[in-house]
């Protein structure tokens, strides 16, 4: 049963409406529109809200959207052909009205509506209901066969058959060796015999002799001349000597754990500021405010396409068969998306259809996965792309590849740009108006530069005059919590306590390995709330999507300390991994909260930014996935190497060619 209907254009303005229950079917409606049609999520027809199924269609020609809603425990078949239906009824009955843009006026449609609903409705209950229809002779394969297909000949069936043996079973020619020189046969040592040539006793005795001699010659091996006695007696184990092993004066060299004399555990900020290079400290009030955006290379800067005229070689003369290029050079004739350039040719002013429309978007997916967006992602993306443009009208000149690149570019930027902003500074500075904490919790898999992208984040807040406290809550790896005191060391000695009124900006909470990550987290939020810092940066420990225990450990920490903000650190380098990283962090989050509305993932850090020249692919599929926005890039290992997203810049570099 169809307990909603509603017509409203792409400008928010509602046409008309059907309500068969009391129902409220705003906040559904709007969730459509919020989650799929401004997030470019319109490759699937089906949006599921809370117990409601919505299903659409758009109308690209007049910018309109239909929408009908069910419970979602029905499965109403006829919901897509009756959407159809819909469409074509609404705009045949008021062509004219939508051609002025005459929207505004009362649209009465009731009546057409109740009759068309009701028709689709009888019709699927008749095909539900209604008996299978058997074939008859002649579309059956029975029908095809004749009498000459079914007389058995033995003789062309057992020729067939051989024929067939002999190409399966090859004779293996078997190579002939040479047959090898032969040396001629040792001669045998022959009796001694007397003059006579008669054996005598004497005779026999010396052969026995000489046939002893013989054997003992074969059962002796000869000696050895290069072992010497002494080779003989077995040799104990003898030390291995390793080349350039170094001595005791170089491992004094070598010995990096003190500064100036001074073992680690009792270095200073004084101690730490001398080892400091002239880089280290220009890196100092650099990057104070807000973060700067991601600067784009030189090479995928926007140039302007310039439109040509080109003549038809075989009337020069006339103006009548022009068409345009578009080139990102004016001396080069090639397309700026050399992807598309076969689809050039098709220009005109004409309704898209979905063969117009599927061969640029085949060329468009490999072009996305080629720059590593997730292959489920690319085809999602495109899918939406298609429904996007499906029935619109191009321009005189329009090209479909033109259309379809500045659908694709629009639709990424989309993506990309957050549904909602996140300010931390601001945020931070509200919390401490509030008397609390703001903090900020730093998960992902292993070895994607959790800790150090935290020091970044650290660096920028202490340069913006916050006190920061560093929870290690990673204690599973060794060595995590010193990488987080050097840290902390490191940005104590850059912003010394002179410059901030004796106070100590970078604190770091710490138990050691082994503990419950929760309550560390929870009671380094305690302490911080004591001694009135200002934010909390809760570093944990890396696990892969699939452990379980880990996995259910960071959901206890989220569940229990409620933080101000999660964030996802995910590499740039990874392709269809980034989608099953999130979808899995995600669920195991909602999974193990056991709460109705469970905290997921608030935002992304992409780090290793810098390596990946234009294969910027995994941004949209990250930001596709979760639908969160990325509030930083890591660019670099300094700690000023931390920027704001330019989606723009990244969009370009991926559709460029």
């Amino acid at each position: 049963m169809l307990d909603f209907f509603s017509i409203f254009s792409k400008g928010g303005i509602v046409l008309w409406c059907f309500q068969g229950t009391t129902q409220l079917f705003t906040p559904s409606v709007n969730a459509l529109i919020k989650s799929v049609l401004l997030q470019e999520r319109t490759g699937n027809n089906s949006y599921t809200h809370e117990a409601l199924t919505l299903q659409y269609r758009l109308d690209n020609k007049h910018e309109l959207v239909f929408v009908a809603a069910y419970q979602k425990i029905l499965q109403l078949s006829y919901i897509d052909e009756f959407l159809i239906v819909i469409q074509e009824e609404f705009r045949n009955k008021y062509k004219d009205d939508l051609h002025r843009g005459n929207i505004y006026r009362n649209f009465d449609f009731h009546e057409a509506f109740t009759h068309l609903l009701k028709e689709t409705e009888d019709k699927s209950i008749q095909q539900a209901h209604k008996p299978r229809k058997m074939k008859t002779y002649e579309e059956s394969q029975k029908s095809k066969k004749t009498v000459a297909s079914m007389i058995e000949n033995k003789k062309e069936e057992k020729k067939k058959k051989e024929e067939k043996q002999s190409k399966a079973v090859r004779p293996v020619e078997i190579p002939v060796k040479a047959p090898a020189a032969t040396t001629p046969p040792k001669p045998k040592m022959s009796p001694i015999t007397n003059t006579n040539g008669e054996l005598d006793e004497e005779t026999i005795r010396r052969n026995i002799e000489l046939l002893k001699l013989t054997k003992k010659k074969k059962s002796t091996p000869k000696a050895d001349s290069s072992k010497s006695p002494q080779d003989k007696k077995k040799k104990g184990k003898e030390a291995r000597k390793w080349e350039n092993s170094g001595s005791a004066k170089d491992m004094e060299n070598l010995d990096f754990s003190s500064i100036n004399g001074v073992s680690n555990g009792e270095i200073s900020d004084a101690d730490i500021l001398k080892s400091l290079t002239a880089d280290d400290l220009s890196m100092t009030g650099q990057m104070k405010g807000g973060l700067k955006d991601m600067e784009p290379d030189s090479s995928s800067e926007e140039e302007e396409e310039i439109e040509q005229p080109v003549v038809n070689k075989n009337d020069k003369k006339s103006n009548n068969n022009v068409t345009f290029k578009s080139s990102a050079k004016a001396s080069s004739s090639k397309s700026s998306f050399g992807v598309f350039s076969m689809f050039k040719n098709l220009v005109g002013s004409k309704s898209l259809t979905m063969e117009d429309i599927q061969p640029v978007v085949e060329k468009m997916k490999d072009h996305l996965i080629s720059k590593n967006v997730a292959s489920d992602i690319a085809q999602k993306l495109c899918d939406s792309v298609a429904t996007k443009l499906e029935g619109k009208v191009l321009g005189t000149f329009g090209s479909i590849t033109t259309t379809v690149k500045n659908t694709l570019n629009k639709s990424c930027v989309q993506i990309l740009s957050p549904q909602r902003r996140v300010d931390i500074l601001r945020d931070a500075l509200d919390a401490k108006q509030q008397r609390r904490p703001y903090c900020i919790t730093f998960c992902g898999v292993n070895g994607v530069g959790k800790s150090t992208n935290l020091a970044k984040v650290c660096f920028w807040l202490v340069e913006n005059g916050l006190r920061v406290l560093i929870a290690a809550c990673d204690t599973f790896r060794a060595g995590a919590v010193e990488q987080l005191r050097t840290h902390t060391r490191k940005l104590n000695a850059l912003h010394t306590p002179e410059m901030h009124n004796g106070v100590q900006m970078v604190q770091l909470y710490e138990k050691g390995y082994g503990k419950d990550a929760a309550g560390i987290a929870q009671e380094a939020i305690n302490y911080a709330r004591d001694s009135r810092i200002d934010v909390v940066l809760v570093d944990t420990a890396g696990r892969m999507q699939d452990n379980a225990p880990l996995m259910k450990a960071l959901a206890k920490l989220i569940k229990v300390n409620q933080p101000d903000l999660v964030l996802f650190v995910g590499e740039a380098l990874v392709g269809n991994e980034a989608v099953d990283q999130l979808t899995k962090f995600n669920q195991a989050l909602a999974d193990n909260s056991n709460m109705t509305n469970p905290r997921l993932i608030d935002g992304i850090i992409l780090t290793k930014f810098d390596t990946i020249d234009d294969k910027v692919g995994a941004a949209i599929s990250m930001t596709y996935t979760t639908g969160q926005p990325i509030v930083f890039v890591g660019t670099g290992q300094t700690y000023t190497d931390l920027k704001n997203l330019n989606a723009k810049a990244v969009v370009h570099a991926l559709l460029k060619a």
